[in-house]
């Protein structure tokens, strides 16, 4: 049954995919240029060497595209490799290691007599990695034939990019098409004066020359949350201040709960619905005046460090897109259309400049489809089927719709959950902290959204992203065969109980 659901899907989409190919290549050419004959001239001149830049730029070469990237910051990579992403996740590997061997080894029978932290070789570690990624990329660049110009770009019309390079020269270059992949900022908050060192965004948190006594984190969000815990495992008592009722208000709210008692049982403390009124950081430390956010008494909240986390915002200042008349909404976002097409000829834009979950994975999805269209073809991003991670212990995993949002929409549906206390392998490893949820129509059995508390959620999901591409049931799922003993087979115990029942709780 399972098997010929999947290749009915298959058919369909076949079906689909031929019958709307014509129109999708006829509206892409019609968009295009045209490739460049001139030696000089690019087919694509992609402005952002970011995870949607950077991936544009080696596919549309692949594609058979003349291209060049320009990049300011003089590493590739963008804000993901140089001071995110990447960066963070090598803190969370080590300081997570610091912790276990802290707290858990000895109840594997590793025994010694003191564990340090040595900051600097920490840190040491996590820029090695950086450097060797960003000059990986630079020689992905060279084996696919992609110029890259350093230097900051400023569109100047629809076929031109002015760039003033590092080296202090000034060079044009032309292209068919010109894509904006310049990604985000940091959102600053009002009154808040972030000087890196102790008023910190995440850039600085990443970069801290010692381990603060108290570290108070302003913004309950994925980057907060994930900063916030490396510290607090390294040893800093971390207060989380956020404005809103929940931490990650985007979270599926029975996950979210049990996600927060577990940062708590690590020490991390929460305000929320609070708001930060003052901030005086003239003395050796931060001092906050904080109150609730519905009014009320004020309080002191006193910090060595404060990390600003408020979330991000797209970085569009200074690119010469409002003398072209380029659209952008509200936020600040670049208006595109399902092409990735600005209301300017020849403009295109990915990434975290238009909307969209604010995610490099996101990115690099967008930058393929566009210079897909670019060269006639036919690209594709369904940002309902994004999977979204919070790198913490646990992980926090989620694709799909939450509880809330499939209540909202006003569908039945039926909800199957497996905890990670009653999976083999989680025991045995003495790591069984978590659970998977599972959503489907209850009607159709179609998997809605599907959210994972566990280590390792962030590569448990992708299963569950799979399934939800090709429209799968919570049956399909419970009918692979999974190897054990695995995590993995806590997702096809959750299925089947979304489906039927599980075998092992």
């Amino acid at each position: 049954m399972a098997m010929a659901s999947f290749a009915r899907r298959k058919a369909y989409l076949l079906s689909r995919h031929v019958s709307n190919s014509g129109d999708a290549l006829r509206y892409s050419f019609s968009l295009t240029r045209g490739f460049a004959s001139g030696s000089e001239e690019n087919d694509v001149v992609i402005v952002g060497g970011g995870p949607g830049g950077y991936v544009a730029a080696i596919k549309a070469a692949q594609l058979g595209l003349k291209t060049t990237c320009i990049e300011k910051r003089g590493t590739l990579g963008g804000t993901c490799l140089n001071v995110g992403c990447i960066p963070s996740k090598a803190l969370l590997h080590s300081s997570h290691m610091y912790h276990e061997a802290q707290h858990s080894f000895a109840n594997h029978g590793v025994k010694f007599s003191s564990v340090e932290v040595d900051l600097p070789a920490m840190m040491a570690q996590k820029d090695k990695a950086v450097a060797n990624l960003t000059r990986g990329i630079e020689g992905l660049f060279k084996k696919n034939k992609v110029t890259y110009v350093k230097g900051y770009g400023k569109v100047i019309s629809p076929s031109e990019v002015s760039v003033e390079t590092l080296d202090g020269g000034n060079s044009v270059v032309k292209g068919k098409n010109i894509v904006i992949a310049t990604g985000s900022d940091v959102k600053s908050l009002p009154g808040i004066n972030i000087d890196e060192k102790k008023i910190v965004s995440s850039t600085g948190a990443l970069a801290l020359s010692e381990i603060p006594k108290k570290l108070v984190v302003i913004g309950a969000g994925y980057i907060g949350l994930e900063m916030g815990s490396v510290w607090a495992r390294l040893g800093s008592e971390v207060t989380v201040v956020e404005f809103a009722p929940d931490i990650v208000p985007t979270m599926d709210g029975e996950i979210r709960k049990q996600f927060q008692r577990s940062l708590e049982k690590q020490k991390m403390k929460f305000m929320l619905k609070t708001k930060v009124v003052g901030v005086d950081s003239s003395g050796d430390g931060v001092k906050l005046t904080l109150e609730p956010a519905a009014g009320g008494d004020q309080t002191i909240l006193e910090a060595d460090v404060v990390l600003v986390s408020a979330g991000r915002i797209p970085f569009t200042a200074g690119l010469g897109l409002d003398k072209l008349g380029v659209e952008m909404d509200k936020q600040g976002r670049i208006l595109v259309n399902d092409r990735f097409v600005t209301n300017v000829p020849g403009i295109y834009a990915i990434g975290d400049v238009i909307p969209g979950p604010m995610l490099a994975h996101k990115a690099e999805e967008d930058g393929v489809a566009c210079v897909e269209f670019i060269a006639g073809k036919h690209g594709h991003v369904d940002y309902d089927k994004v999977p979204g991670v919070v790198y913490t212990h646990p992980e926090v995993a989620s694709v799909g719709k939450t509880e809330e949002q499939v209540k909202a929409l006003g569908v039945e549906y039926r909800v199957g959950k497996f905890p990670f206390m009653a999976n083999s392998r989680a025991k045995a490893i003495d790591d069984a902290e978590g659970i998977v949820k599972i959503i489907a129509e209850k009607e159709t059995d179609k998997i809605l959204g599907v959210h994972i508390m566990s280590p390792n959620a962030g590569e448990l999901i992708h299963e569950a992203v799979l399934a939800i591409n090709y429209d799968a049931s919570s049956e399909d799922i419970a009918r692979v065969c999974h190897a054990h003993p695995t995590m993995s087979e806590a997702l096809k115990e959750a299925a089947m109980a979304t489906h039927d029942k599980p075998i092992h709780i």
